[in-house]
């Protein structure tokens, strides 16, 4: 008979601890096959920290950063983490006043923003000791509040968009995304070898930091996230407007984004007759879309993407269609908004027109389209295939025209014939 074998106490209490210690430092867990958060040693932990300024000692000296937290935090919550680092003269209570660039409102209490104060008002980055200053922030703050370490952001504008630049490139594995305005090579960069997802955001009349400058950050990221090489399209002069283009060929998970707008050296460009700027609506859009390791399929605009096969099969819908066209010379963007006016959700959807004769789509957001003139059909991505009754899903598209710039006709929605607006 074999013998019964008592376990060690003891060694049983060690595995245990052991194992608590590597969910509570961050190991991804799975329930039910799905991945949750990777987090923190500050979740389940109530919180030392607040909103407000605070100062922490990094390579030596005295530094300072703000922070404020979502007003309705749960240490039981893993939550995203943003760092906003301000322009060349600016501060930490710059980058807090304008709402950490727009994204602090669109985040809907689901984040937590850090803005570190640059030495000299600036971002020298000497010696990396930038970067080690927010090495050091983040090891405090996740010390005591719970994030999901797979979804740190970083942007800025100008010095503080080269900042956002440097940590990409310093710190490929901390940061899920990054999206530097109107910035340039000003605070190094130690590799740009491993990927990260990134947003570059530029002006085409940038009379500080040339608009080829920001191309080059661009290109490091293309290069290192395998993209298709291309020279995507930007606005033309006094247009008053932004182009936005997806990379296409990038690896998974990985993509690069870029947005040129006519404009000079302004933190939140604005389209012309626009009551706000679109570059809060268009990163938060890009950091959301970025999950714990492969992103959903791209958002706004880009070099339009082919259907996903992987789309859930289009069921039957009951539709109202609503179409607003800002035409110039020689081109058009319209945002299209489709309602579900039926009585059962839409889960996976097609949405065709028929395009005026000469207009033929250039780039798109929040779709797929396929063919690009004549009669087209524009088919939801991943994260918003799913239209309740009573919903609405909105899409766009750039588009060339000769001459006609009407809005698109004859609405299908599944094969349903849609209501105009």
């Amino acid at each position: 008979m074999a013998e019964r074998r008592t376990p060690n106490r003891k060694l049983l209490g060690v595995m245990i601890a052991a194992a608590v210690t590597i969910m509570a430092t961050g190991a991804a867990l799975l329930t039910g096959g799905t991945a949750q958060a990777a987090t923190t040693a500050g979740c389940g932990k109530a919180p030392t920290l607040r909103d407000g300024t605070y100062t922490i000692q990094s390579g030596g000296r005295a530094r300072t950063y703000n922070l404020r937290l979502p007003g309705n935090y749960n240490s039981g919550q893993a939550y995203r983490l943003v760092v906003g680092l301000h322009w060349l003269n600016g501060s930490a209570n710059d980058v807090v006043g304008n709402g950490f660039y727009g994204l602090q409102q669109r985040s809907a209490n689901s984040a937590i923003f850090i803005a570190p104060q640059g030495l000299d008002a600036g971002w020298a980055n000497t010696g990396g000791r930038d970067v080690t200053l927010v090495d050091d922030i983040l090891r405090t703050v996740e010390n005591d509040l719970c994030v999901d370490t797979t979804q740190r952001f970083a942007l800025g504008f100008s010095y503080g968009g080269a900042m956002s630049y440097a940590l990409a490139c310093a710190r490929p594995t901390v940061f899920r995304a990054v999206a530097p305005i109107a910035g340039a090579n000003l605070s190094g960069c130690s590799s740009a070898a491993q990927p990260v997802a990134y947003f570059g955001i530029h002006g085409t009349r940038d009379s500080v930091l040339n608009i080829s400058q920001g191309r080059s950050l661009r290109d490091s990221f293309v290069r290192a996230n395998g993209c298709t090489a291309q020279n995507p399209p930007e606005p033309a002069a006094n247009s008053g407007t932004h182009i936005t283009t997806n990379y296409s060929g990038c690896r998974a998970g990985y993509p690069v984004r870029w947005a040129a707008h006519d404009g000079d050296h302004v933190p939140l460009p604005t389209d012309r007759n626009a009551s706000s700027s679109w570059v809060s609506t268009e990163v938060w859009q890009f950091f959301t879309s970025l999950g714990s390791t492969t992103p959903s399929s791209p958002g706004p605009s880009g070099p339009v993407p082919s259907a996903s096969s992987s789309s859930p099969p289009p069921g039957p819908a009951a539709c109202r269609v609503s179409a607003k066209v800002n035409p110039w010379n020689t081109g058009l963007t319209a945002e299209i908004t489709v309602t579900n006016t039926g009585s059962t959700a839409v889960n996976g959807w097609s949405l065709a027109f028929t395009l005026a004769q000469g207009q033929s789509v250039s780039s798109g957001w929040n779709a797929t389209f396929t063919p690009l003139s004549g009669r087209v059909v524009a088919s939801n991505v991943a994260y918003n295939a799913a239209v309740a009754p009573g919903a609405s899903v909105s899409f766009g598209f750039q588009a060339t025209h000769t001459g006609d710039s009407g809005a698109p006709t004859a609405y299908t929605l599944n094969g349903a014939t849609c209501t105009t607006a």
